[in-house]
């Protein structure tokens, strides 16, 4: 058995909002070409995809797009928004009086840029808010606009920690990430764009690596994905107790969370996707385009052995 972290596999259409919204500065990019055919495609820490044209582009009136100031009109910049906890995301129950939201945050913006700039990405975090916390994040409607540049295409990465979702001090708990957060496939059989005559493109984005910043001061550590078989998907064999497993994606933690925030530790996750395309009749498979990091953060309740029972 080989350890898993996740194992993230997107394939998805060609004509993408992210790219329909405006341009994005792009980590990695790739451009193929047959006749009057472009495929030029594209990754970084929002999405990856592709957008394929038949030789002419439409440049408008030659006129540069405004910038974000400009556009706000002298209305303030609200970098983060609020939505609801993604479907097969666990958490322990909120403190009192709060309730769990997934706070996303567009960080390292240029307002005098057309689109944010080089740095821009998303933070997302899973947290527990109350009705103050709440107004700290308004969503006024003209903020709308700026967020069409962040569509994304990665799934919201969740933790999943075993043998129990509330480690126990000086007892080693293992990480992985859901099935749902990380793979996605396209079910009705269209290929993510057409490219040539006998030839689809298709796009690829896989996790390779999940490192994990465990939130109690000691250094992170990264885990590479690997495979395990279908009845093991998370790499923790149950039949084994946590101090004579395999899987090498665990830390132990010495002091319960009682004193931090909220009673639980801030666990810091960076998801590294690798992302490739494929042309169909291509012999030679999957040709990467780059990667990309995508990060999360995660509130994780530890506890004393005596206080769940051992």
């Amino acid at each position: 058995m080989h350890n898993r972290v996740g194992r993230g596999l997107l394939v998805l259409s060609a004509v993408l909002a992210l790219l329909m919204a405006g341009p994005v500065t792009t980590a990695a990019a790739d451009t193929i070409q047959t006749g009057n055919t472009v495929c030029s495609m594209y990754v970084n820490s929002v999405g990856f995809g592709s957008y394929c044209s038949s030789g002419s582009a439409y440049l408008g009136d030659g006129q540069p797009p405004p910038t974000w100031r400009t556009r706000l009109a002298g209305r303030p910049f609200v970098p983060c928004r609020d939505f609801p906890i993604p479907e097969g995301i666990r958490l322990p129950q909120a403190p009192e009086g709060k309730k769990w939201v997934m706070r996303v945050t567009i960080t390292d913006y240029e307002l005098d840029t057309y689109n944010g700039g080089r740095n821009a990405h998303l933070e997302r975090a899973y947290v527990p808010v109350d009705a103050a916390d709440e107004a700290q994040c308004p969503f006024p409607n003209y903020m709308e606009q700026f967020w069409r540049h962040f569509q994304t295409n990665y799934p919201p990465p969740a933790l999943v920690v075993k043998p129990t979702f509330t480690p126990r001090v000086n007892v080693p708990a293992f990480f992985s990430l859901t099935v749902e957060s990380s793979q996605a496939y396209e079910l009705d059989g269209r290929q993510s764009s057409y490219y040539s005559p006998g030839h689809n493109l298709t796009m690829r984005g896989m996790v390779e690596k999940m490192t994990v910043d465990p939130g109690d001061g000691t250094p992170p550590f990264d885990c590479l994905m690997g495979t395990t078989p279908v009845d093991d998907p998370d790499g923790y064999d149950e039949t084994q107790d946590p101090f004579h497993q395999i899987n090498t994606c665990k830390h132990t933690y010495t002091r319960s969370s009682a004193n931090q925030p909220d009673g639980m530790y801030t666990v810091k996750l960076t998801i590294t996707w690798n992302v490739a395309y494929w042309i169909g009749r291509d012999q030679d498979g999957w040709r990467s385009i780059g990667k990309a990091n995508v990060t999360a953060v995660q509130r994780l309740p530890v506890q004393e052995v005596q206080a769940i029972g051992g």
